[in-house]
């Protein structure tokens, strides 16, 4: 009988913020040579694997949030396990004004951007009900409005004349109405339309617009904050047919694919990476809403 699939030729990975102390190449280590990618959220979770894997096949990188001394650290350690540049710039996503001046920073200090990746995102469980105004608004502030304002600037200043390649990190929450989460949901639907357009209105310009929309992806906060170790714990993740939570070096390597020439025909598409998690796992609202009431003592 054949091994099964989560234990056979899963790449590389580790559940903490910090670089692999070992990788093996699924391309050609050159791929994306003396290229220059700009990553918001770069500084944890996917952000810092995506960022770690496009460094480690030839690419410079900015990573760009607002938490400066995070993402000055998380520099240090790209470069360190890597070998190439890694900028560190704050911007909150919400204000264009600072996605300009790190844009032009980006260009003044490495002369060029081929890559977007549109990491930046906020989330956490909460019914609708009890959900405030201003968190629905603040969430999609983040999500939607910050992959537009990103995206817009950097097209502005740089695609717009020279191309480039924009890979958005979504989900699949809209997909069939997760319970808990019609905030993100929500924004990640309205992100997944824009890809469609932008794809369209900035192709003519050699502007490539995709998505990657992950499924529960172990070590991240996102998985944590989502009850992803709990549903781990008590087998939730039987019901998905690959049998396990993904790993962050997956959703790099399928970022690496879609911001690549490997992928250079390829617009406007939305890429599930997801083991098939949101075809048949359970939409379970009692277990959820449990999750968070307990959640919400322990907070106390």
């Amino acid at each position: 009988m054949a091994e099964p699939q989560r234990v056979r030729d899963l790449p590389e990975d580790v559940d903490t913020d910090d670089c692999m102390t070992s990788y093996t190449h699924i391309y050609s280590p050159d791929l994306l040579k003396d290229q220059v990618a700009f990553i918001t959220g770069g500084g944890t979770g996917i952000g810092l694997r995506i960022a770690e894997v496009l460094m480690r096949h030839g690419c410079d990188t900015v990573i760009a949030s607002r938490n400066l001394e995070k993402l000055t650290e998380a520099a240090k350690k790209l470069m360190a396990a890597t070998g190439r540049r890694c900028l560190p710039l704050t911007i909150d996503v919400r204000q264009p004004q600072t996605i300009s001046a790190a844009v032009d920073e980006t260009l003044k200090e490495l002369g060029r951007i081929d890559i977007l990746i549109n990491n930046a995102a906020g989330n956490f469980l909460c019914p609708a009900i009890s959900l405030s105004f201003n968190a629905f608004k603040t969430v999609l502030e983040i999500d939607t409005m910050g992959t537009f304002n990103t995206s817009k600037v950097v097209y502005e200043k740089w695609f717009k004349d020279h191309g480039g390649a924009i890979v958005n990190i979504s989900a699949t929450l809209g997909y069939r109405g997760q319970a808990l989460q019609v905030h993100a949901g929500s924004a990640k639907a309205a992100n997944d339309a824009m890809t469609k357009h932008l794809a369209v209105e900035w192709g003519p310009s050699g502007v490539r617009v995709n998505t990657l929309a992950p499924g529960p992806i172990s070590g991240t906060e996102g998985f944590h904050r989502l009850g992803g170790n709990i549903a781990d714990s008590m087998g939730a993740f039987s019901s998905i047919p690959l049998q396990r939570a993904g790993n962050k070096t997956e959703m790099a390597h399928s970022v690496l694919f879609l911001a690549s020439r490997a992928s250079s025909y390829v617009t406007g598409h939305i890429m599930v990476a997801d083991g098939g998690s949101w075809l048949t796992s359970a939409n379970d609202v009692s277990m959820l809403l449990g999750y968070w009431s307990a959640e919400l003592k322990r907070d106390k």
